[in-house]
């Protein structure tokens, strides 16, 4: 038996999705810039702590809190109350980034130094025209990869010590290795200086980031320069992707980016990511906003994405690290899916051999570098 979508019905989330989780996935959907809104079920028995626990897992407090506004759920006052408390910490969180980045913006231009800004604010403002709904801990800044050691130099300057690599004279090698290190400054937020917007330089392997961008005006008078639409749409997919969609609140940046555009220019968007090396991650992006968050589905039929077997393979992975309630660095194996799904983002065996060498050496060799690193994930 097929699904509407033409997939296997045994891609169906129902039997690993809770009602918890379904509210979640609408609530979030409800704040999304578009018209209608999804249709609720029965709520009778629906365990709000652990609902709450779920919009904190997956880091969308202040999206859920926002949609059910919008869909006038009767929310129970504790957990309407911890939600609220969240979304105003998320939103001074976002005025601390506005200021960083206003300030990062005019050091680096000081210094003839071109940067783009990456997910955060920019997204928020772009996706929900709000830059101060989505959750974030960091700023994420991309520079040419020349530029790298000036602009090290130059957040030292700022106050800021680099903590990945530990050792800031090994920076460039970290570089070769990472697509980013980690700097922090006392009592403010972290900044992420990348040099390429993925890990493995064979995905976007076709992009120039600055060969055209776009600005985006966050609060008045502070305009801040991130990637063009197609390019950040190819890079969001990949993003995601590299990690499975554990957390939902990717999957929602990218589908509220793409909520109000039209069938032809989504499928524009597909394939001109297909042309940069991020088709599979673009199609896993386009088939999770389907199925869970009712974004892009005439898209998904009229380009075909569920009947590819690797598509389907990547969905059930997808749906399988969403529906669970544990981080993946708290479970045993938990980041099993991760570095499997990885393997697929490009067809071919060689690829896949390549990139599993590179995670086992990137494993290997920056454990060595900052042991006490914790591996954390991003979470712009």
């Amino acid at each position: 038996m097929a699904s509407a979508t033409g997939a296997p019905s045994r891609l169906s989330f129902t039997s690993i999705e809770t009602a918890e989780f379904r509210l979640l996935r609408q609530s979030c959907a409800a704040s999304f810039p578009r018209s209608g809104a999804p249709v609720l079920d029965d709520l009778t028995d629906l365990n709000w702590d652990r609902f709450l626990a779920l919009a904190r897992r997956h880091r969308v407090q202040g999206l859920c809190s926002a949609g059910l506004e919008q869909l006038r759920v009767g929310v129970p006052a504790a957990v309407r109350a911890a939600l609220q408390a969240d979304r105003r910490t998320i939103a001074a969180d976002g005025l601390r980034a506005v200021s960083l980045c206003g300030d990062l913006r005019a050091a680096f231009d000081k210094a003839s130094l071109p940067l783009l800004f990456l997910k955060g604010i920019t997204v928020g403002q772009l996706a929900y025209g709000d830059p101060f709904v989505k959750m974030g801990w960091d700023v994420d800044i991309l520079v040419q990869p020349a530029d790298l050691p000036a602009a090290a130099v130059l957040l030292q300057r700022l106050g800021y010590a680099a903590i990945l690599p530990l050792d800031v004279r090994a920076i460039a090698a970290w570089h070769r290795r990472n697509k980013e290190s980690v700097w922090v400054r006392d009592g403010g937020l972290t900044i992420e200086l990348h040099t390429r917007l993925a890990d493995n330089p064979e995905l976007l392997d076709e992009l120039n980031p600055f060969s055209a961008t776009q600005l985006v005006e966050v609060l008045p008078g502070v305009t801040l320069p991130t990637l063009h639409p197609e390019k950040l749409f190819a890079y969001l997919a990949v993003h995601g992707a590299s990690s499975a969609w554990f957390r939902l609140k990717w999957l929602c940046d990218f589908a509220a980016l793409i909520a109000a555009k039209s069938e032809a220019e989504i499928e524009r968007l597909h394939r001109r990511a297909s042309e940069l090396g991020a088709g599979r991650a673009s199609a896993w992006a386009l088939l999770l906003c389907q199925r869970l968050l009712g974004v892009a589905g005439a898209s998904v039929e009229r380009l075909g994405l569920a009947h590819h077997p690797t598509h389907r393979q990547l969905l059930r992975l997808g749906l399988a690290e969403l529906a669970d309630e544990a981080e993946p660095t708290g479970r045993l194996l938990g980041t099993r899916r991760i570095h499997y799904a990885q393997l697929l983002l490009k067809p071919g065996l060689g690829f896949a051999a390549r990139e599993a060498r590179r995670q086992l050496k990137s494993i290997i060799v920056n454990r060595r570098a900052s042991p006490d690193s914790g591996g954390g994930q991003d979470e712009s």
